[in-house]
């Protein structure tokens, strides 16, 4: 890698700016220098998010409504999923985050405050501050030339072996670990993972090296079910051709899977996993759903005595994405279908809300 000083840096760059909802530009910013502890990247790869596409499309969850605060702070630089060249460091950052220059870099996606109640009991993927890469003030992401990690940031570096592209999904597939723990795993589970997209087939990947009983993976485009089974699914299915909860039934006697995921973002999902899941199952939601899903809890409650439980993250799952990259063990080459130049950003855009011709968009700045 070139190795740069904060002086040998241009003073400007491209930069995808966020301004609101169907509202996004590619601007002249000016490129960020790192103070005390602070790492400046040049950005090798950044991916689109599904939920980077539904702040772009105006869910209530980034822009408010009348029930809460939106979570996007505009005008922001989009870009969570990222991995980049270290440019520039800031004094004591080399020592305390192990990079040096020219090291390929990732930042965990949340910054957090180390001060609120979640920070100081350790639950850092919780803070309450929550500044997420792309959508905070103080964290401003990836899609544009350069980035910078400010001080506190959790970095790691990133073994050459893994192509920069290939770099920015270990943010996805360390929050598809994390859901995967989640849902508690055991030898002899059914486990079901609705949703074969990139957090899915992360999911599809991390569930396989639990080796439960039978892992089955659910999503209505065949293509993605094909490389569901190359992340180490027994068996796929397609909802949109197929009974899948008479299937998951049959398959298990009658008692359904032990373990459901949801990772598709659609509420038929949620539903479906409540009818395919045994008493006593454990059912992860991770999706970040568009509208409020509604279902019969009584389900949850009087008829299966079900375990709920949220995913949100990837806390202290980093290491584990990054080994399982350096390892060889999911298709990347299959994942990562489009790498496309920032200035196409709205292509990329588009593609992620189309969801049929693309797994894994990146852009390249």
């Amino acid at each position: 890698g070139r190795e740069m000083t904060t002086d040998q840096l241009p003073s400007t760059m491209q930069a995808v700016i966020c301004h609101g909802p169907q509202d996004y530009r590619l601007e002249e910013y000016p490129v960020p220098t790192p103070a005390a502890g602070e790492v400046v990247i040049r950005v090798g790869s950044v991916g689109i998010c599904a939920s980077d596409l539904k702040c772009y499309q105006g869910a209530p969850l980034f822009w408010g409504d009348e029930h809460r605060q939106g979570y996007c702070q505009a005008p922001i630089i989009p870009g969570h999923e990222f991995a980049g060249e270290v440019v520039a460091l800031g004094e004591g950052a080399a020592e305390q985050y192990g990079l040096g220059s020219g090291d390929l870099a990732v930042s965990e996606q949340i910054v957090p405050c180390g001060k609120c109640r979640y920070c100081l009991r350790g639950q850092y993927w919780m803070c309450a501050v929550h500044d997420i890469y792309g959508f905070r003030q103080r964290t401003f992401g990836a899609m544009a030339e350069y980035m910078k990690f400010p001080a506190g940031a959790l970095n790691y570096s990133v073994p050459d072996s893994i192509p920069v592209a290939h770099a920015a999904y270990i943010e996805p597939l360390a929050c598809a670990i994390h859901a995967v723990q989640r849902g508690e795993i055991e030898l002899d589970h059914t486990v079901v993972i609705a949703g074969a997209g990139p957090l899915g087939l992360g999911m599809v990947a991390a569930a396989r090296l639990k080796n439960p009983r039978l892992l089955i993976a659910l999503d209505m485009n065949d293509e993605r079910l094909a490389v569901a089974r190359a992340c180490g699914a027994d068996l796929v299915f397609n909802p949109g051709t197929a009974d899948v909860v008479d299937e998951v039934l049959k398959l298990t006697d009658g008692y359904g899977c032990d373990v459901y995921i949801e990772a598709t973002g659609h509420p038929d999902a949620v539903t479906q996993g409540l009818r395919m899941i045994c008493k006593l199952g454990t059912f992860v939601e991770f999706s970040v759903m568009r509208e409020p899903v509604t279902v019969d809890w009584t389900i949850i409650g009087d008829t299966k005595e079900l375990n709920i439980h949220g995913a949100h993250l990837s806390p202290h799952a980093y290491p584990i994405a990054i080994s399982m990259l350096a390892k060889g063990l999911l298709p990347m080459d299959r994942i990562v279908t489009h790498q496309m130049p920032l200035a196409d950003f709205q292509r990329g855009i588009d593609l992620v809300a189309d969801g049929t011709a693309s797994i894994k968009v990146t852009l390249t700045p």
